[in-house]
């Protein structure tokens, strides 16, 4: 059974997964790097990723498990596409067990099945940096962080989200495929902190891609690994470095 689920949210304030701060810095030499290709044609949000510009779209390496004690791995393949307006991400994520239960925006989707982008929009400003968590229903949750881990502020910007479901939500008696996700996130809700919004080709940003939670077999991963004996995901020092072409 195939479920598509949209949401197209005004996001605000919520607590979100808690993570003990950084103590250390990081070698930018060392972290994972990709170039964003611009793309010149439309995208429709709908969670298929059936244009032409996906197929050739900028993919990250496969999610790293820094914290896995049990379970399977199951995999991530992340893209990225920009153009004037968007900044657009897919996440096609491997899922036995597909669970979300969160309806509202603003509630802990990090229990769910659950995506997320951490974006620091200017390397000048590390420690300023924004996030938007995302579960298998497309239901979502926002902060923007002004001075760094243990700081939040209320932040709003209108993201395009839909999801597609290879399986069926929350029935634990079967096994499920897949599902996918791709949101629209706008430049504009970047541009207190950002150098330029929209982007100019070369410039670069440094941000993470994590996925987390789900009732069975609840992993950590993330594209850029944070080096932390525990769960670390609002660590910029450790986003991996993007850079957009045009």
């Amino acid at each position: 059974m195939k479920i598509v689920t949209r949401a197209i949210l005004a996001l605000s304030v919520l607590t979100t997964t808690s993570c003990t701060a950084p103590k250390s810095g990081s070698n930018v030499s060392s972290l994972k790097s990709l170039e964003i290709p611009y793309t010149e044609s439309a995208i429709k949000v709908d969670g298929r990723l059936d244009e032409a510009a996906w197929k050739t779209a900028a993919a990250t390496d496969p999610f790293e498990f820094p914290w896995l004690e049990d379970g399977s791995k199951e995999g991530t393949q992340a893209k990225l596409l920009w153009d004037n307006d968007y900044l657009y991400v897919s996440f096609v994520c491997e899922d036995a067990h597909i669970w979300a239960e969160h309806t509202e925006r603003d509630t802990p989707v990090y229990k769910d099945d659950c995506v997320e982008v951490f974006a620091s929009p200017n390397p000048d400003r590390l420690m300023e940096y924004f996030n938007i968590e995302m579960n298998a229903k497309g239901v979502s949750l926002d902060f923007f962080h002004p001075e760094g881990p243990g700081s939040k502020v209320a932040w709003d910007p209108e993201v395009q989200i839909e999801t597609t479901i290879e399986g069926s939500l929350n029935n634990e008696d079967d096994l499920d495929q897949w599902w996918t996700l791709e949101a629209a996130i706008p430049f504009a809700a970047f541009s207190s902190v950002a150098k330029n919004t929209p982007p100019h080709s070369g410039d670069e940003w440094r941000l993470n891609l994590h996925r987390l939670g789900g009732k069975t077999n609840f992993q950590y991963s993330q594209w850029s690994p944070a080096v932390s004996e525990e769960v670390l995901f609002h660590a910029p020092q450790f986003f991996g470095r993007v850079i957009f072409i045009k």
